[in-house]
């Protein structure tokens, strides 16, 4: 049984949750066009007629070579105007909004040569993370906030929230985490042409498990902040209350177990051993009454980190997942992670 405070924070939770009322169920999708577009490894043509297959097999490809499948080309137009960064997505995903990435700069005075790219949450707005991203500067940290893929400014016209980042639609949920990773790593690029090196990658929620990804695909990134953690993309998807719609989505075509090795391409838990080794710091943050990013799952994480003995951190939140945004959580959380990075980096 839950006690007085846990039961106030789960009707907290879910009258937060409930607030949009623009979320839509949308049709499950194998989203096989999506993996062709990604060139590596080929998708075999629904794989003689079977959708099921071919994704199976295209994830086998790139779980192999995972250097490869979030390989990318540099940017060539990087263009900084009145604290605006915006260039070509490397990894295009059709939609012109899309695929122009903006970020917004926030330098900080003496900051050392540190710098940090910023990764809002999922559904975030066009000013989501700008208040941390200025918290960062008062203590000495330039940070660049990343705008992700489908979000915001690159949201097509035809989209009321991000939902083609996350959805229903198999591949292309694969196609769009990809490119967000590749965008951020992007930004990276970008630090290193204005001569920083002391650079990490801090996100929040679907950000968290981008730039997860990015910092194990990336060794120039010497700070991670991951802010709410877990294992598999898909349980999150499949357990989360903010993730019901996606959730109905699958019907009964796909299960639990099926849609986390579908997934896994996308989780941080296929890049844990990347880790070992590395010269990274994280700091591991999680909410003790979390109904999204469930604590079991994060739990996993913190495990997998003591066990493998990788430098780590972490921060627990008295809280749950939509109440990390409200006073005091929020400034609980945004100081925790500021004073990490001004310690790490």
């Amino acid at each position: 049984m839950m006690g007085l405070y846990a039961q106030w924070m789960d009707g907290w939770e879910r009258k937060l949750a409930t607030r949009d009322t623009n979320r839509v169920v949308r049709p499950f999708e194998w989203g096989t066009d999506w993996l062709h577009k990604v060139g590596f490894p080929e998708c075999p043509s629904h794989a003689n007629g079977n959708a099921r297959a071919c994704v199976a097999d295209f994830v086998t490809g790139a779980l192999g070579d995972s250097d490869r499948f979030y390989a990318y080309k540099r940017p060539a137009d990087f263009r900084l105007q009145n604290g605006l960064l915006t260039f070509s997505s490397p990894a295009p995903s059709g939609y012109a909004e899309n695929d122009t990435v903006s970020g917004r700069w926030f330098p900080a005075p003496k900051d050392q040569g540190r710098a940090l790219v910023v990764l809002p949450q999922w559904n975030s707005d066009a000013e989501g993370h700008v208040g941390l991203a200025k918290l960062l500067n008062r203590f000495g940290i330039s940070a660049l906030r990343m705008t992700m893929a489908y979000h915001a400014e690159r949201k097509p016209a035809e989209l009321a929230r991000a939902d083609y980042h996350v959805s229903s639609n198999v591949g292309r949920t694969i196609h769009a985490c990809r490119q967000s990773v590749i965008d951020a790593r992007a930004c990276l690029d970008w630090l290193a042409e204005q001569g920083y090196r002391r650079v990490g990658i801090l996100g929040t929620s679907l950000g968290s498990c981008v730039a997860f990804i990015a910092a194990a695909h990336d060794s120039r990134v010497k700070v991670g902040i991951f802010n709410h953690v877990s294992m598999f993309f898909s349980d999150v998807v499949w357990t989360g209350l903010s993730t019901q719609n996606v959730r109905q989505g699958f019907g009964d075509t796909v299960s639990q177990e099926e849609l986390r090795r579908y997934w896994s391409v996308i989780s941080p838990a296929s890049y844990l051993d990347r880790l070992p080794g590395r010269d990274l710091k994280s700091l591991l943050v999680w909410a003790r009454h979390d109904s999204t990013f469930l604590p079991e799952y994060s739990q996993q994480v913190l495990r997998s980190f003591r066990e493998m003995k990788l430098p780590h951190r972490v921060f627990t939140l008295p809280c749950g997942h939509y109440t990390t945004g409200q006073f005091p959580f929020n400034l609980m959380d945004g100081l925790a992670m500021c004073r990490y990075a001004r310690r790490n980096l």
